[in-house]
This record gives structure tokens, sequence and C-alpha cells, in this order.
């Protein structure tokens, strides 16, 4: 553990922990007063600090209703060195998956049983994404402007080694036309510049657009953020509901993008505990999203909608992203567990998930009980 060696004045812990008294968040419920004590003398060996990790939740207090995670790594051994305050933050999050848990890796296509026969009717567009970091450079709260810049680099020469169906092409933010910004808006492809108070609290909008981009493949089926939230954000879709396509190329792509930096020397995050490491505590594991956009316009009236997303350990959001209300009955449904599944599990949950409740809505489209098809708690 490194020791700060500063001239700033130095007060005591007391002095100088938050006021958590209209907090609602999972960092705030978990750390106390002696905890803070304890880690406040300590930080990374890139320099990260407990008061880094914590700031995204101090400035947001977070809402009674939706329990946001409240802190961030700024490098892979923040986990280890905060792992006090990150572990019990990660169980919570993560539906009790405890210290001592193993998470299991599985990107074999083959291992996913069906998905290419979600009815077309209901399902509009399926999508794939996970997050991964680059092993030595410290995370978007935390990197300085040359490290981004040197994962924007490694990037993009990777990317460009990719061939087939994958080949494609770099868009710095930075060098895009109006007219090109306007495309990959159109195409939902362009995350905008960072407006949300979680990610801008947290560091991540330093020098922006420095150093950010999006690569997307020809048929703009695959497509790669850099320097977003996390290093990487890789994103495979298409429209209408065949997931085994979507899943097949976010597998390949993923393979293949980690063997070309492997070819430079460069690893992804990941150990057997915490799988993929990100940013977010929120998205370690998988860090997989799989949702699909699903009509579902009697379901989403009946009273048991709730529950049946529950059991099948699903979530629904409107179409437009997290805070969103679903427009003309269409929902984007997608797992809701990162952590202690593998990518396949999740994946099949989706699948399995999406198919019971397309027959659902088809049932009650003709006035027909959906009792009998309750699901079983997964």
């Amino acid at each position: 553990m490194g020791q700060h060696k500063s001239k700033r004045k130095t007060l005591s812990a007391e002095e100088e922990y938050p006021d958590f008294s209209m907090h609602c968040n999972h960092m705030a419920k978990v750390l106390t007063l002696d905890m803070y004590k304890r880690l406040l003398k300590r930080s990374t060996p890139s320099g990260f600090t407990i008061d880094q990790a914590i700031q995204t939740g101090v400035d947001n207090p977070g809402h009674p209703f939706i329990m946001t995670v409240g802190c961030v790594a700024g490098d892979e051994e923040t986990y280890t060195v905060f792992k006090d305050l990150l572990d019990p933050v990660i169980q919570e999050r993560h539906g009790g998956y405890k210290p001592s848990d193993k998470h299991k890796t599985d990107l074999n296509p083959n291992n996913l049983k069906g998905g290419d026969d979600l009815d077309s009717n209901y399902v509009l567009s399926s999508r794939v994404r996970t997050g991964r970091s680059i092993r030595g450079f410290c995370l978007p709260p935390h990197c300085s402007r040359g490290e981004r810049r040197a994962i924007e680099n490694l990037s993009v020469e990777a990317l460009g080694a990719l061939a087939g169906d994958l080949k494609g092409k770099y868009y710095a933010l930075k060098n895009m036309s109006e007219a090109e910004q306007q495309q990959l808006i159109d195409d939902h492809f362009l995350f905008d510049k960072p407006v949300s108070p979680l990610l801008l609290a947290s560091g991540m909008g330093r020098d922006w657009p420095d150093a950010r981009g999006i690569w997307h493949n020809d048929n703009k089926t695959f497509l790669v953020w850099v320097n977003e939230e996390d290093h990487l954000r890789v994103i495979s879709m298409q429209k209408g509901g065949n997931m085994k396509e979507v899943f097949n190329r976010f597998c390949t792509g993923l393979t293949k993008i980690e063997e070309l930096f492997k070819n430079k020397k460069h690893q992804f995050m990941w150990n057997e505990h915490l799988g993929y490491i990100l940013t977010c505590p929120s998205n370690l594991g998988t860090g997989l999203r799989a949702g699909v956009h699903v009509k579902l316009p009697n379901l989403s009236k009946n009273n048991k909608f709730e529950d049946v997303l529950k059991r099948l350990r699903l979530q629904k959001r409107g179409t437009g992203g997290v805070d969103t209300a679903a427009v003309g009955g269409v929902f984007d449904i997608s797992n809701a567990d990162r952590l202690g599944f593998s990518e396949v599990e999740l994946m099949q949950m989706v699948v399995d998930g999406v198919k019971l409740l397309i027959e659902m809505e088809k049932r009650l489209e003709k006035g027909q009980s959906i009792d009998d098809l309750m699901p079983a708690q997964k």
C-alpha cells in the first residue's frame, strides 16, 4: 500500500467523513466511520484513494426506489485495497455473491440452446453488450490523458486487424463531422458527452472528447466504444429476434479482440472471483447485458408482469434507456444478473424468458388465462 506524500492539511477521519443522512446507495449503507478510518490511510499503487472511489456516491445520494452502487474503481487493485467496502457492496448488489465465491466464464456460443426462433412479430431488435479493461492501465475515473490515448491507440490497432464480417472503421469523437455524428445517433450507436451526474462525479468526463471514439463493422452489427465508462464497451446487435446470431458474433468478436490484444502483450483484467473487472461494481463478472426490444402491450398491463420478470431473473426498461417509460407497450427486457452466472447462462435466461413472455402475450391477446404458465423462481 502506498502512503500519501502530500502537503495538504491532514484532518481526522471524523472531520473528513461524509454526511450520509440523506443517502440511499449501496456504498452509503456499507461505509461506517470505523471503516472509513481504516481505509483513509490506504491508496492503490496508482494513487487511487477511498475518497475518489466514493465521490460519485457522496455527490449523488440516490433514489429511495433505485439503489445505485455509489462507488467506482480507479484501477484493478481498487477491488483488493478497498475490499472492506467493495466486498459487501458487491454482495448487496449481486444477490448475495460472497467474497469466497468463484465466477465462471463461458463464451462458447454452441452452448446456447435455441435463440434463433424468437417470434419477430414481437421482438423488434436484439443486442448483447459487455465491457473490457486492459490490464496495467488505470480505469476511466482515474486514468491520465496519456493513458487514455495509449488505450485508444492500442484499441484502434487491434480492431483494425479484424477481418471478414467484423471488418470495420474507427471514428474518433473529436474528428467527427456533424453528419457522421448524426448518422451514428440515428443508428443508436453514439454515446454522447456524459451528462449523467453519476459519471461526471466519478471523473469519467475529464478532457472530453479526447481519445474517445466508436469503432463499428461495415454491417453496423458489431461495435466498440473506446474510453467511455470502461476502456472498451463491446456490442453486438441486429434487427429482429435472432439472439443466436447476435450471441455468436458477440463471442467470436470478443475472442478475436482478446487474441489481438494478447499479441500486443496486453491482457484483459480478469480473476476467478470477480470475472472481468470493470469500472462500476455493478458490471463485474460477465459485464453482460443481453436485451431485446419486445412488444408486450397486454402482459405489461397485467398485474402479474412484475412477478413474472422477477421469477425469470429479468428486468425491464423503456426502449430509450435506464429511466425511460415504454412506448406502445415495447420494453427493453434484459438479464438482471452479471456476476455468478456465465455468459451462456445469462443468455439462456433471456432467450427462454422472452419466449415465455411472448407466449403469455399471445394468450392475453385471445383473452385467455396465463395462470398455468407462471414460471418457478429461477
